[in-house]
């Protein structure tokens, strides 16, 4: 028998799905995609006309924010580190411990080769960083310091030499914490600049912000929407939309937990899908009320309330083989598998953003502190590309190297005979001077290698 599928608090099965609760129609969920699309292009080309002067009227018009520089001096970040207490530096210190010693463990699996493929014939690649990074820090309705740690210090790691890092103003000003994690992980400039004219900034350039070669880091819809009309200018990340969260468990949890760990993502936003996906019907209906319990007291229970009214879904399954199946269809951005063998889900899931095994572990964990970055795949994304990693600010670029005459002639008459195939009669002539030159071959121009 198919899924079971639970929307909202009502039992549906999946040949008579009934949605007591739904999400927006698709109609008008493309009509306000629409809507972002239009503002954002015509911010992007207010910016690339006027510069600087269309970035600090975009930042006063969004953020009634207008200082005499966005970029932080050394003394402003230094007072902003200075405000904080102790005990908020170690936690910021310890978290970038861990973000740094597994983005170097990553980064040591990335080794530069060279092999001789033929006598004389070497082809190699080297693994180069990319020289110059803009990292967006979300700072309005939270202030995101986690993705400081995330984009700015696995850019370090990297080895990128210069990496600009913006987050918007906070109640009128720098936020100090956001501020401290980009300067102790490694930011080169500091910007309080935000939304559109932010990521325009640091793409385009102005007069005095000079442009970057590649985007990360998450944000709003229309932080998303800048970066995907950048891209191709600029290198980026991912196309990033609302934070996911799916939940694999069966009856060796309860549903408090469960439901805590689907809430504590759906806080992010109205639009956050928050998906649980059980084997058992008791553990399904336990965790829809306790939901319903946590919502009553949640101090973020208007954001959280309405993903979960709107998009959250409960997925009742016959056994872990279809548990697997239902989740790779979903290919969600979190995945915390709660269940008595959470291995065969890592041995037998192949879409996801990052996995989160056990109950002792949680999608918080791997958001804050734990080490792995949380800059993951959404919308479905997850089916042809991981996360954010030391590896994606660098370019694997190959080099070849033809050492002997002997090995010059030899590719070049497999090479002549191959462009003449094709009709490539300059490729076939490059490849036939060589053969002329260090193999002693009558080759005439135009003509295939014998």
């Amino acid at each position: 028998m198919g899924p079971r599928r639970l929307a909202g608090a009502a039992l549906e099965l999946a040949d008579m799905a009934r949605h007591l609760k739904t999400a927006k129609g698709a109609a008008e969920r493309a009509e306000a995609d629409q809507k972002v699309r239009a503002t954002v292009e015509r911010i992007l080309g207010d910016i690339e006309a006027r510069g600087d002067e269309a970035v600090r009227a975009l930042s006063e018009q969004f953020d009634n924010w207008s200082p005499a520089s966005f970029r932080l001096s050394e003394v402003e970040i230094e007072a902003a580190v200075a405000s904080l207490p102790k005990r908020v530096l170690d936690d910021i210190r310890f978290a970038q411990t861990q973000v740094r010693g597994f983005a170097e463990k990553q980064k040591a699996a990335l080794i530069d080769i060279e092999v001789e493929t033929l006598p004389g014939v070497f082809l190699g690649h080297r693994n180069i960083p990319v020289n110059a990074v803009g990292c967006y820090v979300p700072g309005g309705k939270y202030p995101m310091v986690a993705s400081a740690h995330m984009s700015v210090l696995t850019a370090k790691v990297a080895g990128v030499k210069r990496v600009v890092a913006a987050a918007p103003p906070y109640r009128g000003g720098a936020h100090p914490a956001i501020v401290a994690a980009m300067h102790l992980a490694g930011a080169d400039e500091i910007l309080v600049l935000g939304g559109v004219q932010a990521i325009g900034a640091m793409a385009l350039g102005t007069a005095s912000i000079a442009p970057v070669d590649m985007l990360v880091g998450p944000g709003n819809a229309f932080v998303a929407e800048a970066k995907r009309q950048l891209y191709g200018r600029v290198g980026i990340d991912l196309f990033a939309g609302p934070t996911e969260t799916l939940v694999i468990a069966d009856d060796s949890v309860d549903g408090e937990i469960c439901a805590t760990d689907l809430l504590g993502q759906a806080e992010h936003g109205p639009t956050s899908p928050a998906i649980l996906i059980t084997n058992s019907e008791k553990l399904a209906r336990d965790t829809m009320a306790e939901i319903e319990t946590l919502l009553a007291k949640l101090p973020t229970a208007d954001l959280a309330g309405a993903a979960w009214r709107d998009y959250g879904e409960v997925i009742l399954c016959e056994d872990e083989a279809e548990m697997v199946a239902e989740a790779d269809r979903i290919a969600s951005e979190h995945v915390q598998v709660m269940t008595r063998d959470p291995d065969y889900f890592l041995n037998n899931m192949t879409n996801y953003g990052a996995l989160f095994l056990g109950p002792r572990t949680n999608v918080a964990f791997g958001d804050k502190v734990i080490g792995t970055n949380h800059t993951l795949p959404t919308k479905k994304a997850a089916r042809f590309t991981g996360g954010l990693w030391v590896g994606k600010f660098m370019k694997t670029c190959t080099y070849q190297r033809v050492e002997t005459d002997e090995a010059s002639a030899l590719v070049g008459e497999y090479c002549s005979r191959l462009s003449m195939l094709e009709g490539f009669v300059g490729h076939a002539e490059q490849a036939n001077i060589r053969v002329r030159r260090y193999g002693g071959r009558n080759v005439g121009y135009g003509e295939a290698a014998e």
